[in-house]
């Protein structure tokens, strides 16, 4: 006995934190985020099991926040309002570290390779660029333009293969294609007269085109990035020739891109519909009528269904596009302010973010029942670790 005893306390030593250890591990392929934007915190769910496995204070103005994930998944930047840049650890649920990179921000990118974070800022104007690990800033790209040197506001930040990085300037009508192939030393080409105040943007999953919302006139303008000499050319102008815009509650956003099959289904400015556009000539084949002015058309990520929602007063409607047919096939009022929509990967379930109900809700996207929900302050953008190997997100 004498001998057996030390073997066995040896035995319980060793496997005590092995199995506790164990309990502890993670995969973080069904992880995500949940911005709540009133409270300048996340909330880290397993979508999964509809679950929330924790909170992250500290983020500072979330009022317009969105997040890109590193390439293991474990990890979420978010883009504060504020200027402030955070990176997430999702499995320990603690900020690693957190950078105030200008005054107010828009939005960023991470680069094909993962080892660089952009963040498109408003003021004082230009894309800056960090290391991935550290959050050192490796890049300042300015965005000055016209003979007066004069700064603009940068919007639609994307990535593109080759770490390059794909953004439009507001205030100067143009668009930017910085290569970062070497961070200390960006090659930038600038493509002028890209349209009257390009506000969002979309590249195409496989990295080939870049699309720009134009706000300051009827259209937008795309870029052929496969091109060896990339130019803008304007695509669908004057869709609205002719017709009586209404008023602009909230701009519409092309983050969703929502490509579907053969098609782009965009969100029409200041009208209630959605344009159908051919996704290998660029030509409009068709319009949907809307229930109210959309924000978000977002795609299923098989591409038979985009999900739609609306503007303020209209916000609490959710429509559902049938693609083959371009008809609305359902409608529901998951509660007001419901501001954004997110598939798990293979689009089985959508998560609605209700901000007014300080809820989000779970449906069967194929049944459109609720299947789950969960509580979250004043939610907002919902962003899930899946989009760590799609382009564009």
């Amino acid at each position: 006995m004498t001998r057996i005893w030390p073997a066995l306390v040896l035995f319980a030593l060793v496997w005590l934190p092995l199995s506790a250890q164990s309990a502890e591990l993670r995969g973080t392929g069904d992880l995500g985020i949940i911005i709540e934007r009133a409270s300048g915190s996340v909330v880290i769910v397993d979508t999964t099991r509809h679950a929330i496995l924790g909170r992250v204070t500290g983020l500072g103005d979330l009022s317009h926040a969105s997040a890109v994930f590193s390439r293991d998944q474990r990890y979420a930047y978010v883009f504060g309002r504020d200027g402030g840049l955070t990176k997430v650890d999702l499995l320990t649920a603690t900020v690693a570290k957190r950078v105030m990179q200008s005054g107010n921000s828009i939005g960023g990118a991470i680069s094909d390779d993962g080892q660089l974070v952009a963040v498109s800022n408003y003021e004082p104007g230009g894309v800056k660029v960090f290391n991935s690990t550290t959050l050192e800033l490796v890049a300042d790209i300015p965005a000055t333009y016209g003979e007066k040197a004069e700064m603009s506001k940068t919007v639609g930040l994307v990535d593109a293969p080759g770490r390059k990085f794909v953004f439009s300037l507001y205030d100067a009508g143009e668009i930017w294609i910085a290569d970062l192939s070497e961070p200390a030393a960006p090659q930038v080409r600038k493509l002028k007269n890209a349209g009257n105040q390009p506000y969002d943007a979309l590249i195409t999953g496989n990295g080939r085109h870049y699309i720009a919302g134009l706000f300051g006139e009827d259209g937008l303008a795309h870029v052929d990035l496969w091109s060896d000499q990339p130019e803008v050319r304007k695509i669908l102008q004057g869709y609205g020739r002719g017709e009586q815009e209404l008023p602009v509650y909230k701009m519409p956003h092309l983050e969703g891109w929502a490509q579907a099959d053969e098609l782009f289904i965009l969100p029409a400015v200041g009208h209630h519909q959605l344009l159908a556009m051919d996704a290998r000539t660029f030509e409009e084949v068709g319009r949907i009528d809307v229930h109210s002015q959309p924000v978000f058309a977002v795609a299923r990520p098989d591409g038979r269904q985009v999900w739609v929602n609306f503007a303020h007063p209209d916000n609490d409607t959710i429509q559902v596009i049938d693609v083959p047919s371009l008809k609305v096939v359902h409608e529901f009022k998951p509660g007001p302010a419901t501001l954004h929509m997110e598939f798990t990967p293979r689009g089985h379930e959508v998560w609605l973010s209700v901000r007014d109900s300080d809820k989000v809700y779970i449906y069967d996207t194929r049944t459109f029942e609720k299947v789950g929900e969960l509580d979250a302050a004043k939610p907002s953008g919902i962003f899930f670790t899946a989009r760590a190997g799609r382009t564009g997100l």
